[in-house]
């Protein structure tokens, strides 16, 4: 008869055999999976929001990271504008585009600035693309990577 001890230590024996397996073939598939993703997939990088430098690089994306924002006026009573903005990008400049996707804060921040400053008055009278140059300008202004070149205000809606 075998003792209880020589039991355990087979059944022990073959859960570490079954784990050590499992483990292998795991990083098996993880580097087999990385290498064809390197080769044969496409990352983040080639549909994700990112951003680049000029029009020499390949097909331009738009950045829409900023989302809609809802901005009150420098009025006493507020009135409020809702804008979109979006800006071309090339999604080949990786460090660049990682650079805008980490600044969509900042981002927000100017366009609140800036656009709050205003009251309603003066924003009807304002023009469309000497705003879009001041953010360009401010944009460029905060990134280290690269520059901007166009801007679009999707939805520019002055309500008050």
């Amino acid at each position: 008869m075998e003792a209880p001890e020589d039991r355990r230590a087979r059944t022990l024996s073959s859960v570490y055999q079954a784990l050590v397996i499992s483990i292998i073939v795991i990083a098996l598939v993880l580097f087999l999976g990385s290498v064809y993703g390197m080769f044969f997939g496409s990352g983040p990088s080639r549909s994700g929001p990112q951003a680049g430098v000029s029009a020499g690089q390949g097909e331009a994306q738009i950045f829409t990271g900023i989302g809609r924002l809802r901005i009150s006026t420098a009025d006493p009573e507020p009135g409020v504008v809702v804008i979109f903005v979006s800006f071309v990008y090339y999604p080949e400049d990786r460090a660049f585009s990682e650079e805008l996707a980490l600044r969509v804060r900042d981002f927000r921040a100017v366009v609140e600035e800036y656009i709050g400053s205003f009251s309603l008055a003066e924003l009807h009278s304002l023009n469309e693309d000497l705003m879009k140059a001041e953010l360009l300008r401010r944009f460029n202004g905060i990134l280290r990577l690269g520059n901007l070149e166009t801007m679009f205000f999707s939805d520019f809606m002055i309500i008050g």
